[in-house]
């Protein structure tokens, strides 16, 4: 067993750990923010900082409890990043939350006049540097922000930080993934997380 397949230390997961690593949300970037560092379990070789997924694990089943005391209309879902739009929308339809996937136009929580105004109470985002104006904006409300973080982000305008490999299209795809089974299972929405019908691949972005 490698370094990197005893990372859990038999800890129960919300999945097999072999999808966490398959999917590769445990690789970050080669540059740690500090914001970031009880986040890594250790830096290869290569000088890739890994994410320590037992964490990454832990902060999904605390997202999913945090996000399902919120009405879902009143939960917006972001991302500007290619490979996180489609999990984003996908999260968001499940869940019953709108989303805003692709460029975010400046004002739209901020600006009654702006044609695609919005007033959520809670704002997630797929990376909190490409996402960086509607983090903002959600921070001039005052509003609860939740953010996947890489290894590299700085995270102190987020309230709740999901520790993952926010760039890669499977890792997205997976932990968006298991967010929706986990909050439709904290609203009781899902009796059983093996009643969930979805699989990974429908959270993947299309190449």
């Amino acid at each position: 067993m490698s370094d990197e397949e005893n990372m859990t230390n038999g800890a129960t997961l919300l999945v097999a750990e072999d999808i966490y690593l398959t999917s590769g949300v445990h690789i970050g970037t080669q540059q740690k923010s500090a914001d970031m560092k009880n986040f890594i379990y250790k830096v290869r070789q290569d000088g890739l900082y890994v994410l320590d997924v037992k964490k990454t694990d832990e902060r999904i089943r605390a997202t999913a409890n945090f996000l399902s005391h919120y009405d879902p209309k009143r939960i917006l879902v972001v991302s500007a990043r290619q490979y996180g739009q489609r999990p984003a929308r996908e999260f968001s339809k499940a869940i019953g939350a709108p989303a805003f996937a692709g460029r975010f136009v400046p004002g739209t929580l901020t600006n009654p006049a702006n044609p695609g105004f919005m007033e959520p109470e809670v704002l997630v985002v797929t990376d909190p540097a490409a996402d960086k104006q509607a983090l903002m904006e959600a921070l001039n409300l005052g509003i609860p922000i939740v953010a996947m973080c890489d290894a590299n982000n700085e995270t102190r305008n987020v309230d709740l930080v999901v520790p993952t490999n926010n760039k890669g299209r499977r890792a997205l795809a997976c932990v968006y993934w298991l967010l929706t089974r986990e909050v439709l299972v904290a609203r009781g929405d899902l009796k059983d997380p093996a009643d969930f019908k979805m699989e990974i691949e429908d959270f993947e972005a299309k190449l």
